[in-house]
């Protein structure tokens, strides 16, 4: 046990592309630790696509399922996260097109203001936790209830902090289609808020302790892969 503990602190310094090589030879540990590196940046951009926790989560373990058949191919034209993250939208998107067709993202509302919504902190003080709990909830409920396209260029560059480039890069998009309907998502959250929100972005759609290692072990035991001992 204290060997794997030790090895999953030594893989939490390796890059990216390392881990991702050592997984294309089978090196499960390695794996697991990408997995839990990038699980709540996929989930998160599942869920922006998706629109639900369970759906998205489906979508990242057929995510990862696609990345570890294709880790021994990978190419370093791209950085493995933006290579991930569009593995997850190439499965999200697919699933989209079979149940319906995209919303044009001209037929939408042109005439959003490009504003900036902000979001102080309000961490730190433990008497309100409850209630930035429900803001967050609040919060959550009206980034779903954004249009598809404006939703998923923001939770991946206002929640996940993504810049510009690795959004453009990832949803095939010009750099100012990414910055226009990010205004436009921004406007849309702000008109819908107005001054209830307090909460910051940071803490929306977790994905953390169990529920990462839960789609951890789906995927391990998807692909037939025994968990190394000591992974969380």
């Amino acid at each position: 046990m204290k060997d794997s503990t030790v090895r999953a602190t030594i893989l939490d310094a390796v890059s990216d592309a390392e881990l991702l090589a050592r997984t294309g030879v089978g090196d499960t540990p390695a794996f697991v630790a990408l997995m839990q590196r990038h699980n709540r940046r996929l989930y998160r951009v599942a869920r922006a696509v998706a629109g639900n926790d369970v759906e998205a989560e489906d979508i990242v373990q057929a995510g990862w399922t696609h990345a570890f058949a294709g880790a021994d191919g990978f190419r370093d034209e791209s950085r493995v996260s933006t290579w991930l993250v569009r593995i997850v939208l190439n499965e999200a998107f697919g699933r989209r097109r079979k149940e319906r067709p995209m919303i044009e993202i001209e037929k939408l509302d042109g005439r959003l203001a490009a504003e900036v919504i902000a979001f102080p902190s309000s961490r730190g003080n433990p008497e309100n936790d409850a209630e930035s709990a429900q803001i967050r909830k609040m919060l959550e409920n009206a980034i779903d209830d954004l249009p598809q396209p404006f939703r998923t260029v923001f939770m991946m560059r206002a929640v996940e902090d993504m810049t510009v480039d690795e959004v453009a890069a990832a949803l095939d998009l010009p750099q100012a289609t990414v910055k226009t309907r990010l205004h436009r998502a921004r406007a849309r959250l702000r008109k819908a808020l107005e001054q209830r929100l307090g909460a910051s972005l940071n803490e929306a759609f977790s994905f953390e302790g169990a529920r990462c290692r839960g789609i951890t072990e789906r995927v391990l035991a998807a692909l037939a892969l025994a968990t190394p001992d000591g992974a969380t």
